[in-house]
């Protein structure tokens, strides 16, 4: 059984053909029994299936970036667990290239810091920075609602979400929240085992890979959501690289080359890997460890040694970390 945040009525559709919605589908944002409670506020931004529609409408809508050609599904996409399989670093309007991979986007409603640096706090104002990016839709808030605000069907739309069909980049903004909201990923083999569902177990190589894991990789990618939040230097070329990370925020050279924390859920899904894309695979990313730590002075001190893994050890953490992935969010219909 999930908690139930909101108290809306679940909402049926009136068919159910293959790949649409099942008629018992409801639109009210479920709290997963063995995940922490949400960070976001419900009570002033509560979820509804017109809520929510809208955000995905707009979600998938090119009219949010300057010349039509871009829109948030472009980099982020449902196959994958809404990242970019396609690109090492994201590309916007005129494909223009940016200075990041763009992630996976799941479980936000329990995070409270946003972007690899942390640099926004508050899920609602994520979009503005993609929206007013040069690099990426390089569109302006006042344009967008402009676009919206001719659009009658928009009008409408609004007018069932929140009673006014006043188009304002406050509710765009919740709007899209409220379809990123309900991007909750909690229903893969990992959560089967956890919660004793479906009979799942672990197979050998999956046992030995989480025990390996629990013992080296759990300090920074802890717990269901296997994210600590923090912002760690992982040992990349912190000397030879452009983004200065965390401390592009906090204005503090100590925070240089440091990045939060990435949930692995979905991880075997959303490469390319690290803020820049750089790893395609896997196992590129656990040779890292073993081999390619890079001395600095903002290096994370539990990496001061390396990870010691054996080629099998590596296999069995792969193994673990496919079971980390949610096939039931990267083919829900309703997304």
């Amino acid at each position: 059984m999930r908690l139930l945040i909101s108290l809306l009525p679940v909402f049926l559709l009136l068919s159910c053909q293959p790949n649409e919605v099942s008629p018992d589908t409801t639109y009210s944002f479920l709290v997963p029994e063995h995940f922490p409670p949400p960070t976001y506020d419900f009570e002033r931004n509560p979820v509804t299936e017109a809520g929510f529609l809208l955000g995905k409408r707009l979600f998938e809508d090119v009219r949010l970036s300057s010349n039509n050609s871009v829109s948030c599904s472009t980099c982020h996409q449902q196959a994958v667990a809404f990242a970019d399989p396609q690109h090492r670093l994201s590309l916007g309007v005129d494909e223009r290239e940016g200075i990041r991979n763009a992630p996976g986007l799941f479980n936000l409603a329990f995070t409270q810091e946003f972007m690899l640096d942390g640099g926004i706090t508050h899920l609602d104002f994520v979009p503005i920075n993609a929206i007013t990016s040069p690099f990426e839709m390089d569109e302006t808030l006042e344009g967008v609602v402009a676009k919206l605000r001719a659009d009658n069907g928009y009008r409408n739309d609004f007018q069932r979400a929140f009673g006014q069909d006043t188009i304002t980049s406050g509710l765009l903004l919740q709007a899209l929240s409220q379809y990123q909201l309900m991007l909750v990923s909690d229903r893969s083999k990992y959560d089967d085992v956890v919660l004793k569902r479906n009979n799942a177990t672990f197979t050998p190589a999956e046992e030995r890979g989480a025990a390996f894991f629990n013992t080296n990789c759990s300090s920074c990618h802890t717990g269901v959501l296997f994210t600590d939040k923090s912002y760690r230097n992982n040992g990349l070329d912190v000397a030879e690289t452009q983004d200065a990370g965390r401390s592009l925020i906090t204005e503090t050279e100590s925070d240089r080359g440091k990045f939060r924390v990435p949930s692995l859920r979905n991880v075997a899904r959303t490469g390319p890997y690290m803020h820049d894309g750089r790893f395609a695979s896997l196992e590129a990313v656990l040779e890292h460890y073993r081999s390619g730590i890079r001395a600095s002075t903002s290096l994370d001190p539990s990496l001061d040694n390396a990870i010691t893994m054996s080629n099998e050890e590596m296999a069995d953490v792969i193994a673990f970390l496919e079971t980390l992935t949610d096939w039931e969010l990267m083919q829900d219909p309703r997304f």
